[in-house]
């Protein structure tokens, strides 16, 4: 198990910080195992287990159908909302073994789980999401977590079966 130690005054005691898990979402079935993996290996080191889901206000060229697009903050509680019930659907939220960290960022998923990524322990991501090609082993964010992330970083395999198999 990783700890970091702060710095104290001379002759107080030292504090150490709880080891942190992040593992990126998005509700894919790739994500879910990600999500379990994730789960047990902060179990293992007595981490603290950050679940992180991006969402992006659309880029749109044209108005959408009924002219009005809805508020960040309602698109935030949305994304926010769907976590926690994510969080609740795998068990996660009633298990006492965990501290369950809930983090919704605006923005690019890679760049959300980067970000949140830089002072942990381990970073976990699916292998593929909710992305536009199933046939690639490796999607784009978990390319870029393996490619930038300054901590270790697992890619869990989708589970067999899936699209793409």
């Amino acid at each position: 198990m990783t700890t970091e130690t702060t710095d104290a005054p001379a002759g107080a005691p030292a504090q150490t910080t709880k080891p942190r898990v992040v593992v990126g979402v998005d509700g894919s079935e790739g994500s879910r195992a990600a999500l379990a993996f994730a789960a047990q290996e902060a179990r293992l080191r007595g981490a603290r287990l950050e679940v992180v889901v991006a969402w992006q206000y659309p880029v749109l060229t044209t108005m959408p159908a009924f002219g009005v697009l809805p508020p960040v903050d309602e698109m935030a509680s949305e994304a926010r909302q769907g976590l926690e019930q994510l969080i609740r659907d795998e068990g996660l939220a009633a298990d006492p073994e965990l501290e369950v960290v809930p983090v919704v960022a605006q923005g690019p998923a890679a760049a959300a789980l980067l970000d949140a990524s830089k002072d942990a322990d381990l970073l976990v991501v699916g292998s593929r999401g909710h992305g536009g090609f199933t046939g690639l082993l490796l999607g784009s964010v978990s390319q870029a977590c393996v490619t930038h992330a300054i901590c270790p970083v697992v890619v869990v395999p989708r589970p067999p079966g899936g699209p793409g198999d």
